[in-house]
């Protein structure tokens, strides 16, 4: 059967309200820098109220691999689920517009659309602040097994493994892609989220995913080690497909003894890392799909993390085929 879509992405639907802050705005409110943190409707509203000037844009981690992909050219479509309130017209909408399918039915009852309260200092560095809402919410029965079944690859964020509600629905999703062939690919997230579940995603990875994304910090927090390359040996061991990101470094893919190791894009003023790893994600997932060269979905994951860490926001503001085409890569 051929694949109505390249990638489908599994994951918190949220919409992102991003603020340009100081170290000092994170110290008063005893943010912790670079990481994500969970909070609740009370806090993120004080939050809110705190900034003077926001952007508001459809986020979460999967969807903004999700809208890369589409600005790539590809076709994807995302499952997750928002509340019948303006927040998730909102996500909704955007999400549409920009060519992905998105049709998880409204919530009606329960909390309301997810928010993240996404703080960007002057080195660049993003400090979250989530309140996953209605995300949380998201149960076996928003699972579309069709959906997945017509998709090249299931692409699952690891926030996900912040609700134990959610993983029923993550385990029926791994379910229906095995079930039609379809390939598993997981991002680890962040190195706090790996902290809190580390055995559970290498038992994971181990045995059900077949495409792993971590930053070097995650992998490190992942295999308990603090020397990159005891963390490198260890992912490479397991035989799975691994893209792994290194901030100035460039990325590093590896699967068994074939080894790619991709300079970052040269003359990138970074002005915010918000949604760096996701589009890294895009681009990679895009060659993947495509049949493309490992090596050469490498550098499409670096051109389109060298894009979005360029300007403000979690999403590329141009064509991200375009630059693609530029470079010779699709």
């Amino acid at each position: 059967m051929t694949a109505r879509f390249d990638v489908a992405g599994l994951g918190n639907a949220i919409v992102d309200v991003i603020a340009r802050v100081d170290d000092a705005f994170l110290l008063r409110h005893q943010i912790a820098k670079g990481g994500m943190t969970l909070i609740d409707a009370h806090r993120a509203k004080m939050l809110e109220d705190a900034l003077s000037e926001t952007t508001i844009t459809p986020g979460g981690s999967a969807a903004n691999t999700i809208a890369g992909i589409a600005s790539l050219g590809a076709s994807g479509a995302f499952i997750g689920r928002v509340h019948d309130d303006w927040l998730g017209e909102g996500f909704a909408g955007g999400t549409k517009s920009i060519g992905v399918h998105f049709d998880t039915p409204f919530a009606k009852e329960g909390a309301p659309t997810a928010r993240s309260v996404i703080l960007v200092t002057p080195d660049g560095q993003r400090s979250m602040n989530t309140y996953l809402g209605a995300s949380v919410e998201l149960d076996e029965g928003d699972i579309d097994e069709a959906l997945i079944a017509a998709s090249k690859i299931l692409y699952i964020e690891g926030y996900l493994w912040d609700s134990d509600s959610l993983k029923g629905a993550v385990r029926k999703a791994i379910a229906a892609a095995r079930k039609a062939g379809t390939l598993v690919a997981f991002t680890c997230s962040d190195s706090f989220c790996v902290g809190r579940f580390r055995a559970e995603f290498v038992e994971l990875i181990e045995t059900e995913i077949d495409i792993v994304f971590a930053n070097e910090s995650e992998l490190l927090a992942l295999y308990e080690t603090e020397i990159f390359d005891e963390a490198f040996q260890q992912a490479r061991a397991t035989g799975k497909l691994f893209a792994i990101t290194r901030s100035e470094k460039g990325a590093v893919v590896v699967q068994g003894q074939a080894v790619h190791l991709i300079d970052a894009t040269p003359g990138v003023t970074v002005v915010d890392t918000t949604g760096a790893g996701d589009q890294f994600a895009a681009g990679f997932l895009t060659g993947v799909a495509r049949g493309l060269p490992l090596g050469v979905s490498g550098r499409l994951g670096v051109l389109a993390a060298g894009e979005v860490i360029s300007h403000i926001g979690p999403r590329p503001q141009v064509l991200l085929k375009d630059l693609a085409a530029e470079a010779g890569l699709i």
